[in-house]
């Protein structure tokens, strides 16, 4: 049982995540500092795990790859 999940989340896509999720993140301690620039936790974390669960639900593949090796 491969308890793994795939990788969906493309190179592109990925860099994409991360960059946008470090800058809403950083408006936590720059700027207006409002809590809810932590949701900018949710696409870096994505990208980094390279794996997103939205993805998943509709099928979603933007790398190309099936399933992490």
């Amino acid at each position: 049982m491969n308890l793994a999940p795939t990788v969906n989340v493309g190179t592109f896509d990925r860099v994409l995540r991360i960059f946008v999720g470090l800058v809403v993140l950083s408006l936590v301690f720059i700027g207006p500092q409002p809590l809810w620039g932590l949701i900018g936790l949710v696409p870096l974390a994505t990208g980094l795990f390279r794996w997103c669960p939205a993805y998943s639900l509709l099928g979603m593949n933007s790398c190309g790859t099936v399933s992490r090796t």
